[in-house]
């Protein structure tokens, strides 16, 4: 099931940086970073979505928050 895939992926991704941390410590080394019996093109699509999605995020929030700072440098300009 091409769907079962995606999930796996896309889980095993938001994991990935975790176990990474972990894995450079010498810690919980039973985990793989990438489950190379279910790779194939949707785990691959799921996995990348996954260990993107929070980098996705934090990029997100900060442009989000961009023009707010923007507006709020110019009014206290403004009051000068």
């Amino acid at each position: 099931m091409w769907w079962h895939d995606l999930l796996w992926g896309f889980w095993n991704g938001l994991t990935a940086w975790i176990v990474l941390i972990l894995h450079v410590f010498n810690t919980w080394e039973s985990q793989p970073f990438y489950d190379v019996a279910r790779s194939g093109n949707w785990y691959n699509l799921g996995f990348l979505l996954g260990a993107g999605s929070p980098l996705l995020g934090a990029i997100g929030r900060s442009n989000a928050s961009a023009p707010a700072a923007r507006q709020q440098r110019q009014s206290a300009v403004k009051a000068d």
